[in-house]
């Protein structure tokens, strides 16, 4: 997280057993309130795989209790889409529920299992054979800066007015720090770039961060050939490939054309919850086992 360190005053917590750390609480502290990591898509606690439901309701307890102590009312949590996790991690979800938490928000991520994949809509086969009509190329490059520069950047600005949440340095930075988890794919036509993605690629799922094409995408099907291609060539071999969020007002509505895109590919929703949890409730975790 240190390419963004400047941006938020860290409140990050290791949990230790025997001197051992055992769980991590990446954190960030904002107007007296501390959030699971604003910089971070994903968030929660980190357990080590040998930690049961007792053992995280004591690493949450601690967390709380050192929340007291500093006097800060609210806690802001976003949990781990389930699909990002080896093992079953309800756990955090569960305590949740018994100190009361209230849910602020929910987003609903897209989502294919490449295991078991719906069929492909007609429009996303036909956005394909478009893309092989006008002879298009996918290549797999090391550089971010022709997509930065010539396609994302100016998208995000014309439909948002937004920049991406990386900027080219930041993604570059990151690149070379995990040189075989984050993947550019770009598509060409006549070797200029008319489309790309950038995958961030863990172990079990492959997560597409951004997604742009030109204005000509639409008539070429450069975007619906560049993940047909990822899906069965590149990623066929992971559990799941995550599509991101469609979601818009802090997860209220959807953008239902991004979303309709993303389902012609056979994706289906799972969600992400937000929580606020009053940091005073933490005796409740104390009834949970009798």
């Amino acid at each position: 997280m240190e390419y963004h360190h400047d941006r938020f005053d860290d409140y990050s917590l290791i949990l230790f057993k025997k001197d051992k750390p055992i769980a991590l609480f990446p954190a960030n502290i904002h107007e007296n309130k501390v959030y699971s990591h604003q910089g971070l898509t994903y968030g929660g606690i980190l357990v080590t795989e040998n930690l049961k439901l007792r053992d995280v309701a004591t690493c949450f307890q601690m967390i709380l209790d050192d929340l007291k102590e500093n006097n800060i009312q609210q806690l802001h949590i976003k949990q781990l889409p389930t699909i990002y996790s080896p093992l079953p991690t309800d756990e955090l979800q569960y305590l949740l529920f018994t100190l009361e938490a209230k849910l602020t928000r929910r987003d609903a991520l897209s989502i294919i299992n490449m295991q078991q994949r719906p069929k492909v809509s007609k429009d996303r086969i036909a956005g394909n054979k478009r893309a092989i009509k006008h002879n298009l190329v996918v290549k797999e490059v090391h550089e971010f800066d022709d997509f930065w520069n010539q396609i994302l950047i100016s998208n995000l600005q014309k439909k948002h007015d937004a920049k991406p949440v990386h900027s080219l340095e930041e993604i570059t930075k990151l690149k070379m720090s995990f040189p075989d988890k984050i993947r550019q794919f770009n598509v060409y036509k006549d070797e200029k770039i008319v489309a790309g993605t950038t995958i961030f690629d863990t172990k079990y799922v492959a997560h597409s961060q951004y997604i742009s094409g030109n204005e000509d995408k639409n008539t070429l099907g450069s975007l619906d050939f560049l993940h047909l291609y990822l899906l069965n060539e590149v990623f066929q071999d992971k559990m799941y490939f995550d599509f991101g969020i469609s979601n818009e007002n802090q997860g209220k509505n959807i953008n239902e054309g991004l979303h309709y895109w993303k389902e012609g590919f056979g994706a289906r929703t799972i969600t992400q919850d937000f929580y606020e949890i009053d940091v005073q409730n933490s005796p409740k975790l104390d009834t949970i086992f009798i």
